[in-house]
């Protein structure tokens, strides 16, 4: 093995690769090219003198000995990052950039019109937003603040509940004057439902409601959360939207009041060692405010 120095470069690549099973979802994930992601792992492997990853049709599997680096490669980036948020938590001016992220219906249709009030009131700070209804991690600091539709469980984080989002069946009156209006929730198998491809979110739902509903059942599907919105504006087909939305949106009609579906509950969460960032917390305090007013008035 060459004993020089690490080159953290490299190691970032190989954990990338290594959460993430290929070239190109670490590549997206790091902004780098995939041929350049390549170099690093075969620099790595030949700086180590070792393989760390068999080539599959699905990708890369890293073998035992990659997943025995891995292991102290995360405490490492563990540790860096820690060392990031004790440093962040020292500033005190109200400059820089902070970084949010959000589901993408909350990023495309509830957070425009409230960053506009942010940005008048603090115009020294810049805003990064991050649409993304996955989990983005802020131990790693991918976001400094996230708008979640779940309670975070890491006790390294701060969270605050900001309210309640109801969910309501609903459809454009276009589509609704084409096909009728359903009366009874069985009624909705006999139409045009927009739902989910991959995702089990509805489906899963809807089991816990006491119906069966199966990925076949939707004319439509995608898993892009906004399309579905857009979709069912488009006068499309039947379903499932956040109720301050369908109130907004001119032809959208509520449909089937007595199919109560549990709220998205709504947390605004942080890092704990950011909270002591100036900036991050003025930017955090501010969103608490205006997105409990948002969920309160809706």
């Amino acid at each position: 093995m060459n004993r020089q120095s690490p080159d953290w470069t490299l190691w970032r690549s190989f954990a990338a690769v290594v959460t993430n099973g290929s070239l190109s979802a670490a590549a997206r994930q790091l902004n780098l090219s995939q041929p350049t992601l390549g170099r690093h792992i075969e620099t790595l492997e030949n700086n180590l003198n070792t393989p760390l990853f068999t080539r599959t049709l699905k990708g890369l599997e890293p073998n035992a000995a990659a997943m025995r680096m891995f292991e102290q490669v995360q405490k490492a980036q563990n540790a860096l990052t820690e060392a990031s948020l004790l440093a962040e938590g020292t500033t005190t001016k109200l400059e820089g950039t902070v970084r949010i992220t959000a589901s993408t219906i909350t990023s495309h249709y509830i957070l425009p019109n409230l960053l506009k009030t942010v940005r008048e009131k603090y115009p020294a700070i810049e805003l990064e937003l991050v649409p993304s209804d996955s989990a983005e991690n802020l131990l790693m600091r991918e976001s400094d603040i996230a708008v979640r539709m779940f309670r975070p469980t890491q006790l390294e984080l701060i969270a605050r509940k900001l309210g309640e989002s109801p969910i309501t069946c609903c459809a454009h009156t276009s589509y609704l004057e084409q096909h009728g209006t359903p009366k009874e929730i069985s009624d909705l198998f006999e139409h045009d439902l927009v739902g989910f491809d991959r995702s089990d979110l509805l489906t899963a739902g809807a089991k816990n409601l006491g119906f069966n509903l199966a990925r076949k059942d939707f004319a439509l599907r995608t898993d892009s959360q906004t399309a579905i919105w857009e979709l069912l504006r488009a006068g499309l087909g039947i379903g499932f939207a956040q109720q301050e939305l369908v109130s907004a949106a001119p032809g959208m009609v509520p449909l089937l009041p007595q199919l109560v579906i549990p709220p998205l509950h709504i947390w605004l969460t942080t890092h704990k060692e950011l909270f002591t960032s100036r900036k991050i917390r003025v930017i955090y305090d501010l969103l608490a405010d205006l997105l409990s007013n948002y969920f309160a008035d809706k």
